[in-house]
C-alpha cells in the first residue's frame, strides 16, 4: 500500500508541468517583447510593450512600412498575433486566418477559411467583428462567430480540435478572442440582445474538454459562487440594493436605493433572488442576458483570472425588477475550478444597457497588484486585485449625469431619479449613452508612467423602454434611442488617469469616438486610432500629439508593436465598424437605427467610404 502511495505521488508530481506549462511556448514568447503573443501584450492585460526604438524624438519619422488587406468587408476588432517571424491575423466574419512570414516579406504561409452559415450575421448584435486569436501549446485558437471555438496547429494551419460553444439558433453567438492561460482555453458569450443567458466557459487546452463554465445569471451551483465568495467583502453578496417602490413602470425613479445599515448582506442564490416580479419569460434570470466578450487579465500569484459581464436582458427594466445579479458585474475567479472569489455589481438593476464586459487591466503599486477598469456606465473602478475590496471609483468625465458617486463600502451608485427610464416614457438628456463612456476598444497601462490611457466616447442619449416578447433567436431589446454629442460638443476623446484616484491627468478631445485600443510602450509614446481614420502618437506624459497618418478606413482595432531584424514595427487594423459604424456599413438611416448609432454617428460618412474594407497597417522608421 505505501508502494504505491508512493507511485501515485510521484506520478503527480510529474504530472504536475505539464498541467503548470502546456502553454509554456506562450509564456516563453511573452518575455519577449519582439512578440505579440497575447491580445493586449501580457496577462496583465496592460497593451503594454518593452519595445523602444520608436520614441519621441524618432515617431514624426514614422512611414508606411507594409499592408496587407484582408479582403473581408465590415469591422475589424482586435490585433494580430505575433511569435518569432511569424504574424496570425484574423478578419471580421467570416473569421478568416492568415500565417504571414516576416522573414519572407509577409507570404503567407497558410490560411484558415472558416464555412459558417451567412445566415450568423443575423444574430450578430453590433458588426460582425471579431476581437483576434488566442496562441499557446503550438496552436492557434479561433473563437468563431458561429460559437465554433477551433484549435489550429501553428505552424501548418491544420484543425486540432473543435468545440461547440454557442448556438446561434438562440441568437447565442461570439464575437471575443479566445484567451490562453496555464493549460486552459477560456472564451464566452454574445447574445443578451437576444435573452441569451451567458456566461465564461474553459476548456482544456490539449482537446477541447470542458473544465468548467460559469453562468452570469442563475442558481449559484451554476455561476460557480460559493460560501468563501466576497468572504473580505459580504457586502457584495447584498439580497437588494434599490427597492422597489412602486410597481417599476411608473415615471420619475421607481427604486429607492436601500441605507447600507439596512442591507440583507451575506445572502446566497443573489443570481435568482435578485430577479424579481417575472413579467417576461419564466423567472428572468433563465435569459438573463451578462454577455462576456472582453479582454481578461490573469495574476499567477492568485490564480485568479478576471473579467467584466454584460447588460441584463431585457432592456426594458420594467419587466426585471430587481438588482439582476450577476449581471454588471466585475468577478475574479480561481483558473483551475472556475470559483468566484469575488464579484462586485456595478450597476444594479441597469436601466441604460450600461454593458460591464469592458476589460479589467492588472497593474503592481507599493507591493500589492490592482485591477482596474473603465465601465461602459462612465466610472472607472480600481480594487484591490486578491479579494475586491473597492479603492476608487470616480467619473471618467463630469458629463455622466445618472448617478453621482459610488459607495466605496458596497461599490454601489447613487443613482438620479431625473435618469431613471421607464416603459413608454422618454428619458432625454441621459449621459452617456447606451454605448458608454467607453465600449469595447480597450485603455492601455504603462508601468512606467504608472497612469492609465483609455479612449472615451462622449455620447448622450433619449432612451424610451418599450414592450418586447421574448422568442428564441431573435432580437429582444425592448428600446428605442437616439444618440447625440455630450456638452463638450465632440463625440469622443482619450485621456490618462491615475488609478490609484481615477482623477484625470490630461485630456484630449476627439470629432468622434475614439473606437480603437490603445498601446504604450517604453519610450513613454502611446498609440491609437479614431473612426475618421487617423492612427495617432501621442506623448504619454501630457498628450502632446507626436505623429498621425490617415489610413484607409475607420479604426477600431488595437494598436499594436513588435519588434523584428533589429527593427521596431507598430500596427493597426482598420475596418469601420462596431457599434459606432455598423449603421453606415449596413446603409441604415433612421436616427433610431443600430440602437441610436445611425444618428448618432451619421457625419462618419463624410470620412469613411461603406462597408469599411478591412486592411492591417505596418508602420516603422
Amino acid at each position: 500500500m505505501q508502494v504505491n502511495k508512493i507511485k501515485l505521488a510521484l506520478g503527480l508530481v510529474a504530472a504536475l508541468p505539464m498541467v503548470a506549462f502546456a502553454a509554456a511556448d506562450q509564456e516563453a514568447a511573452m518575455k519577449d517583447a519582439n512578440n505579440w503573443a497575447h491580445p493586449r501584450a501580457n496577462h496583465f492585460n496592460q497593451g503594454y510593450s518593452n519595445l523602444a526604438q520608436i520614441n519621441k524624438g524618432n515617431v514624426k519619422n514614422l512611414k508606411a512600412a507594409w499592408t496587407f488587406a484582408t479582403g473581408v468587408n465590415r469591422g475589424h476588432e482586435g490585433s494580430p498575433v505575433v511569435v518569432g517571424n511569424m504574424m496570425y491575423v484574423h478578419t471580421a466574419f467570416p473569421n478568416n486566418v492568415y500565417a504571414l512570414d516576416l522573414n519572407d516579406n509577409q507570404k503567407i504561409v497558410w490560411s484558415y477559411f472558416p464555412k459558417q452559415d451567412p445566415s450568423v450575421q443575423a444574430v450578430l448584435c453590433c458588426d460582425n467583428v471579431s476581437r483576434g486569436l488566442g496562441y499557446g501549446d503550438g496552436k492557434i485558437f479561433l473563437q468563431q462567430n458561429d460559437g465554433m471555438l477551433v484549435a489550429l496547429d501553428a505552424k501548418t494551419g491544420a484543425k486540432v480540435w473543435d468545440v461547440k460553444n454557442t448556438d446561434p439558433k438562440v441568437g447565442a453567438t461570439n464575437t471575443n478572442a479566445p484567451h490562453v492561460i496555464k493549460d486552459k482555453v477560456l472564451t464566452g458569450c454574445s447574445g443578451a440582445e437576444f435573452g441569451v443567458r451567458c456566461f465564461i466557459v474553459a476548456y482544456n487546452i490539449k482537446d477541447g474538454s470542458l473544465a468548467w463554465k460559469a453562468y452570469s445569471t442563475g442558481p449559484d451551483s451554476e455561476t460557480l459562487h460559493d460560501a468563501n465568495t466576497n468572504k473580505e467583502n459580504p457586502q457584495y453578496n447584498a439580497l437588494s440594493v434599490y427597492e422597489d417602490v412602486n410597481g417599476g413602470n411608473k415615471q420619475g425613479g421607481s427604486f429607492k436605493k436601500i441605507p447600507n445599515d439596512q442591507l440583507k448582506i451575506g445572502e446566497k442564490e443573489l443570481g435568482t433572488r435578485t430577479w424579481l416580479k417575472p413579467q417576461a419569460v419564466k423567472d428572468g434570470w433563465q435569459h438573463g442576458g451578462g454577455s462576456v466578450w472582453g479582454w481578461w487579465p490573469y495574476d499567477a500569484k492568485t490564480n485568479l483570472v478576471y473579467y467584466g459581464s454584460g447588460n441584463p436582458s431585457v432592456w426594458n427594466p420594467d419587466v426585471r425588477p430587481g438588482d439582476n445579479k450577476w449581471s454588471m458585474t466585475i468577478t475574479a475567479r480561481d483558473l483551475d475550478t472556475g470559483v468566484a472569489k469575488w464579484a462586485m455589481q456595478m450597476t444594479p438593476h441597469d436601466e441604460w444597457d450600461y454593458d460591464g464586459i469592458n476589460e479589467v487591466i492588472l497593474f503592481d503599486k507599493g507591493g500589492k497588484t490592482y485591477a482596474w477598469h473603465h465601465d461602459r456606465n462612465g466610472f472607472i473602478y480600481t480594487w484591490q486585485a486578491n479579494n475586491g475590496t473597492l479603492v476608487a471609483a470616480e467619473k471618467v468625465h463630469p458629463f455622466v449625469n445618472w448617478a453621482n458617486s459610488v459607495d466605496l463600502k458596497t461599490g454601489v451608485p447613487d443613482k438620479l431619479a431625473s435618469a431613471s427610464t421607464h416603459q413608454d416614457y422618454n428619458a432625454k438628456g441621459v449621459c452617456p449613452a447606451a454605448l458608454g463612456t467607453k465600449d469595447q476598444q480597450p485603455a492601455a497601462y504603462s508601468p512606467k508612467t504608472g497612469l492609465m490611457y483609455t479612449p472615451l466616447n462622449h455620447v448622450c442619449m433619449t432612451y424610451e423602454p418599450v414592450e418586447s416578447k421574448y422568442v428564441a433567436g431573435q432580437p429582444w431589446v425592448g428600446a428605442t434611442l437616439t444618440m447625440f454629442a455630450g456638452p463638450d460638443g465632440v463625440m469622443g476623446g482619450f485621456g490618462a488617469y491615475d488609478p490609484m484616484t481615477n482623477k484625470k491627468v490630461w485630456y484630449n478631445k476627439e470629432k468622434f469616438s475614439a473606437w480603437g485600443g490603445a498601446l504604450t510602450t517604453a519610450s513613454n509614446i502611446v498609440f491609437y486610432g479614431t473612426l475618421d481614420r487617423w492612427f495617432k502618437a501621442v506623448d504619454a506624459q501630457n498628450g502632446k500629439e507626436l505623429w498621425k497618418f490617415q489610413v484607409g478606413s475607420g479604426v477600431i482595432g488595437n494598436a499594436f508593436t513588435y519588434g523584428h531584424a533589429g527593427k521596431q514595427y507598430v500596427g493597426v487594423l482598420s475596418g469601420i465598424g462596431g457599434w459606432a459604424g455598423v449603421a453606415m456599413n449596413l446603409g441604415m438611416t433612421n436616427d433610431t437605427d443600430a440602437l441610436g448609432a445611425a444618428g448618432g454617428y451619421k457625419e462618419l460618412t463624410k470620412y469613411n467610404a461603406a462597408p469599411g474594407g478591412g486592411a492591417l497597417n505596418v508602420f516603422s522608421l
